[in-house]
């Protein structure tokens, strides 16, 4: 059997073979341990190690000292909230995040809560943005973190993140992004953001799963977190345990590949979502677009409501593509994700009447073709049309 055209890049990438050919040697015969100061095997881990740690920091406009390495988002998200929360407690009691975070970070801020911490959960506008006015009003003088994600793992909503960064900074409170879905995509530069604190992960661009990083400020001002794992001091005492050479030297790989061909890399993307949406267009009405689709979207996602069928059937139908409700309905819980109850309050905040449908997430890839474009927009029409027709109104 043939395999299904992948759509669903936002879940996970394939390494890249670029990727894999400098990881390969760090398997076998250079599996040196970093800790080992010794020997010639430890130092050529550690080697391999520091260029990794300059190659993530380059992508995103740090310095390598400001780089902690983690096992991925969900790890740095961790680290970074409850390691600045642990330190934070005599300024304050109080927690700034969005309403379309994602679960690493609304769990972490959740469990706070158990704790006694108050979290404001700010909205979104109908394109899918934080609402900055919001954010202004929600910060108290007990405020001590904000946590924006960079980009939406659904919508592809791009956040406002100097913006976010400033407001933070005017304030006196620290600013951390869950930059999962944006590394790698999109420009990100930490310094011109005032972020203070920011996650990311291999496996989103190319690189292998379990491998991500967390950017930690140690200038204007030094951030100071509290170690979450404890038994070796590695990590500048941050996060201890043998450091995953192979993952890490991954890591680095895919972040330079990302950096250097990022523009041109964005731009074949675009190309390719705008024919896809075309495609769904002229075949289909009530075909609607969740989030912007103007510059603050990711270049690689589209998120499409289909009116009149529901979103499980139509994923059912969808077995030769591989793609996502993008969490519109949570399997087999029939609940619309959070990210569009987010939105759907946005509309009716506004007054509008605003229907999810039945809701795909599409995510284009480095190895995505126009043929697979194509034959994916067609495979779609077919579909829903067969589904609307079938459908029985009561």
């Amino acid at each position: 059997m043939s395999r299904p055209i992948y759509l669903d890049y936002h879940a996970t990438t394939p390494v890249d073979p670029r990727v894999l050919e400098r990881m390969l040697p760090y398997f076998t015969e250079r599996f040196g341990n970093p800790a080992s100061r010794q020997h010639a095997y430890g130092w050529e881990a550690q080697e391999a190690v520091d260029t990794a740690r300059a190659q993530v920091a380059e992508l995103i406009g740090a310095t390598a000292g400001e780089i902690v390495f983690t096992s991925g988002a969900s790890e740095s998200n961790n680290l970074a909230i409850k390691g600045a929360t642990c330190l934070l407690r005599e300024k304050g009691n109080h927690l700034v995040t969005s309403a379309i975070e994602h679960k690493s970070v609304l769990d972490c801020y959740r469990n706070l809560e158990s704790e006694g911490w108050t979290v404001t959960y700010v909205g979104i506008d109908r394109d899918g943005f934080l609402d900055l006015d919001e954010l202004r009003r929600s910060i108290t003088d007990k405020t001590v973190l904000i946590s924006v994600m960079a980009a939406n793992n659904e919508i592809g909503a791009v956040q406002p993140l100097a913006e976010i960064g400033a407001i933070a900074a005017e304030r006196g409170v620290l600013f951390h992004t869950d930059a999962a879905q944006a590394a790698g995509k999109i420009p990100l530069d930490v310094r011109s953001l005032n972020v203070d604190l920011l996650s990311l992960t291999a496996h989103k661009f190319y690189g292998p799963k379990g491998s991500g990083a967390l950017f930690i400020r140690r200038r204007k001002p030094r951030i100071e977190l509290a170690c979450q794992i404890h038994g070796g001091g590695h990590e500048s005492g941050l996060r201890s345990g043998t450091l995953n050479v192979p993952g890490i030297v991954g890591l680095g790989a895919a972040a330079e590949i990302c950096r250097t061909g990022m523009a041109e890399e964005s731009q074949r993307m675009r190309v390719l979502r705008d024919r896809l949406l075309a495609a769904l267009q002229a075949g289909l009405d009530g075909v609607q677009v969740n989030g912007t689709l103007g510059e603050g979207r990711l270049p690689h996602n589209l998120h499409i409501s289909f009116a009149g069928i529901e979103g499980e059937r139509l994923l059912m139908a969808l077995g030769d593509l591989a793609v996502s409700t993008g969490s519109a309905c949570s399997s087999g819980s029939g609940r619309m994700s959070h990210v569009l109850e987010a939105l759907t309050n946005a509309y009716m905040n506004a007054g509008e009447w605003y229907d999810t449908g039945a809701s795909i997430r599409f995510g284009i890839g480095r190895s995505t073709t126009e043929q697979e474009i194509d034959t994916a927009a067609a495979r779609v029409v077919k579909v829903v049309r067969s589904l609307r027709e079938n459908t029985v109104h009561v």
